[in-house]
């Protein structure tokens, strides 16, 4: 039977020499989901992030990804994992979006996009042409196909950044931070291009400091301190009335800064 669940993380832990990051979080996320991670700096947000594209090696627990365990590891060694094929295909289903764009600098904002369809996927260039024109009119840079990074604003680069993750179409995307190396007043135009997704119905787990954006677009929210999920529920329960303490704390000196 299918799972109801794309994602699912069970005691994930994670530690780096004698400090523990991440410490047993459990998570269930369904399809089409937008869920936004916030919390104060080294509470783990961005490496359970990572974890879960394998950027990062989980210490202990367990990885499902369209109901199938992606990887099993206790005590730093992996028990079971899918492998081969299977396990190459559902690593793809997840894109991600870093704080910093990671484009290639040499490469067109065009060629940015078309170079992993065609390496990873051996897509044909033409149809990877086209799906990279439709993507990157769909982030508003249809007039930016063929500029450098170089000559593209920093809010310009995440969006072509965004259009390259989709352009392997991707079930979920994730998004660490993707407006905080950028100038406010070029913040807006990536978090539209974010809000067109989940109106879509991208699946979405979105590391933000944007409060505003989680509010009006998350379906949950988390609150990460010290390694855990402090804290979960709708915007409205996280923001209007937080129950921990430690939530209430974060929020008011966010919210009145």
């Amino acid at each position: 039977m299918e799972s109801k669940y794309i994602l699912e993380t069970e005691h994930v832990s994670k530690r780096f020499g004698d400090l523990q990051v991440l410490k047993d979080i459990n998570l269930r996320v369904k399809k089409g989901e937008v869920i936004c991670i916030i919390g104060p700096s080294g509470a783990g947000k961005s490496t359970y992030l990572r974890s879960l594209n394998q950027l990062e090696k989980i210490t202990s627990g367990k990885i499902y990804i369209k109901g199938d365990l992606f990887l099993h590891r206790e005590h730093n060694r992996t028990v079971e994992k899918i492998a081969g094929e299977k396990r190459r295909e559902l690593l793809l289903e997840m894109g991600m979006c870093f704080q910093r764009f990671n484009l290639f600098p040499h490469k067109t904002a065009l060629e940015n996009v078309m170079i992993a369809p065609v390496t990873v996927k051996k897509e044909k260039k033409d149809v990877a042409y086209a799906e990279a024109l439709k993507l990157l009119e769909s982030v508003g840079l249809a007039d930016k196909v063929d500029q450098y990074p170089n000559r593209l604003s920093g809010g310009q680069q995440q969006r072509v950044a965004i259009a390259r993750a989709l352009a392997m179409k991707p079930e979920i995307m994730l998004f660490d931070e993707p407006t905080s190396a950028l100038d406010p007043e070029l913040v807006g135009g990536v978090l539209q291009v974010m809000k067109n997704l989940a109106q879509e119905g991208m699946t979405m787990l979105c590391v933000t400091h944007e409060m505003g954006f989680a509010r009006e677009v998350a379906d949950r929210v988390l609150f990460m301190a010290d390694g855990i999920i402090a804290e979960e529920g709708t915007p409205d329960e996280i923001f209007s009335s937080p129950k921990n303490p430690r939530t209430q704390s974060f929020l008011k000196s966010i919210l009145n800064a």
